[in-house]
């Protein structure tokens, strides 16, 4: 037979098969995952986590190690730290001569250009008519906007009144933020100093109680007074995690052998990097967390 009758034929079939395997191809390409770096699905399922570099720092009122006050050392070692956000403890806002009367919280802020909520703890009267309210608490340094900011209280044993006792009283910072969609829980603390345990035990059930209404991941961060193996901290670990097991001791600044400046973490919260900052601006030292935020739905 000759061929001239059957290329028509033959033709059909191989654009057929071409076609075919053009069609597979697509298939194929489209049932492929997606990767972190491709982005989310509409579902969000397969998002990529959102980096936060967080830090802690208790500042010790802007003195140093060697009890000089010098408000820009302390800014020169919380810029060093490149953090997003930075828990702060022991922030004076006009309290008296130790610290030139400052507002630390707002001048910290305008010094590194970030957002600040301050927190006080002690709020008194001023030290001469006309003056400036005395206020001494924690305080949030963010980079990123603030959405909400509360000064919530927990049991506190005064250190302004003549025998004190436990009672509520505020002093614990919380700032919302959203990090790229992320709305994410940021505190600052600093727990009782005294030997007994017993009111920082009162005052971790008291923070775990208005983490409780928190949704979303949190970060808790300061100056606990107690290594994270104290009895009294470990109703913590069931919530939160240790975000530095390794990162070093945090007091005193020079040559330091107590680990009591903590970072916090919420479970989902992936920890990639943690570290203390050797700085003498202060009788601490400061921690520095590298973090990635889980986005809803991963």
């Amino acid at each position: 037979m000759p061929p001239g009758p059957r290329r028509p034929a033959r033709t059909a079939r191989v654009a057929a098969a071409l076609l075919a395997a053009l069609l597979a191809a697509v298939l194929s390409l489209t049932a492929a995952p997606a990767t972190a770096a491709e982005g989310a699905s509409p579902s969000g399922s397969r998002a990529p986590a959102v980096p936060l570099r967080v830090a802690t720092y208790n500042i010790h009122a802007g003195a140093g190690e060697d009890q000089v006050f010098d408000l820009d050392r302390t800014a020169a070692a919380l810029r060093d730290l490149r953090a997003d956000v930075i828990g702060l403890q022991e922030v004076d806002v006009h309290w008296g001569e130790r610290s030139a009367f400052a507002d630390e919280a707002r001048a910290l802020a305008e010094k590194l250009r970030m957002r600040v909520f301050f927190a006080p703890i002690y709020d008194l009267d001023p030290a001469g008519e006309g003056g400036e309210r005395r206020q001494y608490g924690v305080a949030v340094l963010s980079r990123h906007p603030v959405l909400h900011a509360e000064n919530h209280e927990i049991t506190r044993l005064s250190t302004q009144t003549p025998d004190p006792v436990p009672a509520p009283a505020p002093g614990f910072a919380e700032i919302v933020i959203r990090v790229k969609g992320v709305r994410t829980h940021v505190y600052s603390t600093h727990l009782d100093y005294r030997a007994d345990p017993s009111i920082r035990a009162a005052q971790v059930g008291d923070m775990l109680d208005v983490l409780a209404d928190d949704r979303g991941p949190n970060i808790l961060v300061g100056d606990f007074n107690a290594e994270p193996s104290a009895p009294e901290l470990a109703p913590l670990w069931h919530t939160l995690r240790d975000a530095a097991p390794d990162a070093g001791p945090t007091y005193p600044a020079i040559a330091p052998h107590k680990r009591i400046d903590l970072i916090t973490v919420s479970h989902g919260i992936t920890v990639t990097g943690a570290r203390t900052h050797a700085t003498d601006a202060s009788d601490h030292r400061p921690v520095v967390a590298d973090l990635r935020l889980p986005r809803e739905g991963r």
